[in-house]
């Protein structure tokens, strides 16, 4: 008899199935851990919680934090992403998705936040995917720089700095932010 910790090649049941399934994505079949900090942390629960009074007050439809999973890519099966922020139009929504374990559409806007492990290429790679899946509109959100680089399939990417406003476009209606304030406070200076 296999069991999961056996395998070499999961399908979606199988990584929900694990007990700490939350710290992996499904690439092609492998288990790939996903990095955190706790700045990164920090950082998607506030464009979670902005997003999802926005959306609720409006709504539009529903925002989902870091532990829901995508396997919305076509042309790779054992594929699953889980962004640490997301929405989904409400007219988009699954009649069943409160029964789902995960969403086999894609979002309409995915939001990776960068955390210190992660690889400049693994980040492109994984927006690159989710513009190839359509999702509308990707926010890269790098803490450490203080930075949100906006990336839609027909248009050049858009970076934004602390005193920007970061804004949802025909995605999400009517959202906006200052980019400064999805990050903690800078740290006085000693003196």
């Amino acid at each position: 008899m296999s069991t999961v910790a056996d395998k070499t090649d999961y399908t979606i049941e199988d990584l929900l199935a694990m007990p700490d399934h939350k710290n992996f994505e499904l690439v092609d079949g492998q288990l790939v851990e996903v990095n955190v900090s706790n700045l990164s942390s920090f950082v998607a629960t506030k464009i979670c919680t902005r997003l999802d009074l926005h959306c609720t007050a409006h709504q539009l439809g529903a925002v989902f934090g870091a532990d829901a999973y995508y396997e919305c890519f076509p042309a790779r099966p054992r594929h699953a992403r889980k962004p640490d922020a997301s929405f989904i139009r409400k007219e988009r929504l699954p009649v069943d998705w409160l029964e789902q374990g995960y969403f086999r559409i894609a979002p309409d806007l995915a939001v990776e936040v960068v955390s210190p492990g992660d690889l400049a290429y693994e980040v492109d790679k994984r927006i690159a995917e989710y513009l190839e899946a359509d999702v509308q509109l990707v926010w890269q959100i790098n803490p450490e720089e203080r930075l949100v680089f906006v990336h839609r399939g027909d248009r050049p990417i858009l970076k934004l700095k602390e005193n920007d406003s970061l804004d949802g476009e025909d995605v999400v209606p009517g959202f906006s932010c200052r980019i400064g304030d999805l990050f903690p406070p800078r740290a006085a200076a000693p003196g």
